[in-house]
């Protein structure tokens, strides 16, 4: 509701731009222009990113942008505030981040980009009055398919229990708070089939988010496929044995081959997100295999 009044208000009352409060616009040209990388360089200031300390089971995650500055600005008016508007920018960047993600390990191979955004708790959905994480994904997809590339939005994870407010711990607090706080919904599984899995959020800090996501999505698909373990951080998913798969996967009692999730077998686990801190993308300098930095590998 609160989303829905802040637009409304704003054919009314005078505008100022969430980014730097310029006047007479929700987000003006320049804080536009910094939202999509202009002037960035190859990547448009994005990169892998990898908070320190690094939580294990933390996929390959990439961020569009630095998280400091107008990006900060940006994604506080459209989480906290309810500035909907900011949604296609935002969109577009997460988007940057989905592709890079995928370009760093491989591509997709002619396969639809599955984006499994990180929910969000019920509570804050009613204080916010919108799903940002999810209704961002949701511009990002559309923003792929309309470069050519087929994407969905597939919501399959949700929390099994409460969590307390993130804000305020650190990185051993956040993960004690997560551990084991997401699962997959019943039946979430099977609409992974068939294409390449990326999970999404709006934001990076110390990675203990996304890695419960993944340890949640690896254990769905473990569970349902018959034989998925879930490998070590930055692994893929690994058939224990080569099995068909069982009625899970199917209406009734007949078989058919495991090959419905056999890209999942030795693919990396990859995230993407609008931003992360401006220290996880300098800690990738320190990588023997490549220096990513803001404006592209070196």
């Amino acid at each position: 509701m609160r989303g829905w009044w802040r637009e409304i208000s704003g054919l009314v009352l005078p505008a100022t731009c969430e980014g730097c409060g310029a006047a007479r616009t929700a987000l003006c040209a320049g804080c536009a222009g910094e939202l999509a990388g202009v002037g960035a360089g190859e990547g448009g200031g994005g990169g892998r990113v990898r908070p320190l300390p690094e939580p294990e089971g933390l996929p390959l995650v990439h961020a569009a942008l630095p998280y400091e500055g107008v990006v900060r600005e940006l994604l506080i008016a459209h989480k906290e505030r309810g500035a909907l508007g900011l949604v296609g920018p935002l969109g577009g960047a997460l988007a940057r981040a989905v592709e890079g993600a995928v370009r760093a390990v491989g591509g997709v191979g002619g396969r639809p980009l599955l984006l499994v955004p990180v929910p969000s708790s019920r509570g804050s959905v009613r204080a916010r009055g919108h799903d940002p994480t999810r209704r961002v994904a949701l511009a990002a997809a559309s923003r792929l398919r309309r470069a050519g590339r087929p994407a969905r939005v597939v919501p399959v994870l949700r929390q099994r229990r409460a969590v307390a407010d993130q804000a305020g711990l650190g990185a051993r607090g956040r993960r004690a708070n997560l551990a084991g706080a997401l699962e997959v919904v019943p039946g979430g599984a099977r609409l992974l089939a068939g294409g390449r899995v990326v999970l999404v959020d709006d934001l990076m800090t110390t990675g203990a988010t996304l890695a419960e996501a993944a340890r949640a999505l690896g254990d769905g698909l473990r569970g349902a496929g018959g034989g998925f373990v879930r490998a070590a951080s930055h692994s893929a998913f690994r058939p224990a044995s080569r099995p068909v798969l069982r009625s899970a996967f199917t209406s009734g009692a007949a078989e058919r081959p495991r090959s419905d999730f056999a890209q999942h077998e030795f693919e990396q686990r990859v995230a993407a997100v609008i931003a992360s801190s401006p220290a996880s993308f300098e800690i990738n300098r320190n990588s023997s295999e490549t220096w990513i930095v803001a404006g592209g590998e070196r």
